[in-house]
């Protein structure tokens, strides 16, 4: 009898073992395909929760390496002007990556977008709108809302006729943000406009994060402008809510003009151990271009690059530099030289929509990315070199160095 009773206790063990076996496996999976982790049973770690497909083109570029069991996430492109520069031919252009990720979206596509006239991208957000994704746009009101009756757009129109909501900031400041969500997992963010000088004229880069954490933190900065109205100054500072890491990769973010965002960028300026690395639009930010001063006379390698337009002006940092010594060049792009990147110990990533400027850093919505990878950063400086190579040093008579 004895023998028995203890038979029918180890059957019932081996029962509860196998339900508690296959409810952490459903857990699991739960956690693995969602991210959520409601017993707190898996590691806090973020990981990666899309694979990246790899794009054959000249513009960009790139799928990194899966790191341990996790999927590749991140990817950055940039426009290549020189061979991709034909507006209705999207074959390896940043529009047609674009595009695939609109076609491929499920559940919401928020949008922070200073400017549009990309037809076929409108035409795509447009179809997952009808498929049943919500699609929201939040631009500028000048360079976005009242551009649109310009030759060449009317792309807002076509939105707004099928359905699609659009607010603009109704401020003289800039709504100047780059930014996608997608299905509150996926963050395209960058320099690039969505114009088809972002795209096909200009020099940018984007890049794209796979995270849920990232993709939270755009997302309540969209819902600071969508849903509650404000910008610049007025939005509330999470910055301490701001940061995260991916398979070992630290991520911050910093939205303008709420976090004063280049006051953060000083110190990494300022820890520079060997080198430092810029592409800039507009460079007129004083305490930044004093930073780098120090640390080049501190040993630091540093050189960039500027667009040419404005920058040998009183208020650009560039004629500072050359005369002091630093190797620095005027872009050679006929169209404009459009990044917003420094590349620091060939090893952190800052690039956005920020330029170096009091006005974007006070005034303006921006936002801006730090990314410690060497081999992100490793395609940035691939970048730099492309653009170094076209670039041009300035005229020594025009800089009137004393």
């Amino acid at each position: 009898m004895a023998k028995k009773k203890s038979s029918k206790k180890s059957s019932q063990n081996r029962n509860i073992s196998l339900v508690v076996t296959v409810a952490v496996l459903v857990l699991a999976a739960i956690f693995a395909f969602t991210g959520k982790d409601f017993l707190g049973l898996f590691p806090a770690a973020e990981t990666a929760t899309q694979a990246v497909a790899t794009q054959k083109s000249p513009t960009a570029v790139v799928t990194p390496p899966d790191t341990g069991n996790s999927q590749s996430w991140w990817s950055v492109y940039f426009t290549d002007p020189n061979t991709i520069n034909d507006p209705e031919n999207l074959t390896g252009s940043i529009p047609e990556t674009l595009i695939a990720m609109i076609d491929e979206a499920q559940t919401s596509i928020h949008i922070a977008a200073f400017e549009f006239n990309l037809t076929p991208v409108a035409d795509a957000l447009i179809a997952a709108h009808q498929r049943g994704v919500e699609v929201q746009w939040m631009t500028d009101d000048e360079s976005g809302i009242d551009a649109d009756t310009e030759e060449g757009h009317g792309q807002f129109a076509m939105l707004e006729a099928a359905g699609i909501p659009v607010k603009d900031d109704g401020r003289s400041a800039l709504m100047h943000n780059k930014f996608i969500i997608f299905d509150g997992q996926t963050v395209w963010t960058g320099s690039t406009n969505l114009t088809q000088n972002g795209n096909f004229r200009n020099n940018n880069n984007v890049i794209v994060i796979r995270s849920t954490k990232v993709a939270e933190m755009f997302e309540r900065e969209f819902a600071e402008m969508w849903v509650d109205g404000l910008h610049g100054t007025k939005s509330p500072s999470t910055v301490d809510l701001q940061s995260t890491s991916i398979d070992g990769t630290p991520i911050q973010v910093y939205f303008a003009a709420e976090d004063e965002a280049i006051s953060h960028l000083i110190p990494l300026v300022n820890g520079a151990k060997k080198s430092i690395r810029f592409l800039a639009f507009s460079f007129t930010h004083d305490d930044l271009g004093a930073a780098m001063l120090a640390q080049a006379q501190a040993g630091v390698d540093i050189s960039g690059i500027f667009e040419t337009r404005g920058s040998e002006t009183e208020y650009s940092e560039l004629p500072a530099m050359f005369c002091a010594g630093l190797p620095v060049r005027q872009d050679g792009n006929p169209g404009t030289f459009h990044h917003k990147v420094i590349i620091i110990d060939d090893e952190i990533v800052i690039t956005g929509s920020l330029n170096f400027s009091e006005n974007a850093d006070s005034s303006n919505d921006e936002n801006v990315v730090v990314i410690t990878n060497k081999d992100i950063a490793k395609l940035y400086l691939q970048e730099f070199d492309r653009r170094w190579a076209e670039a041009t040093d300035p005229d020594p008579a025009t800089m009137k160095c004393k």
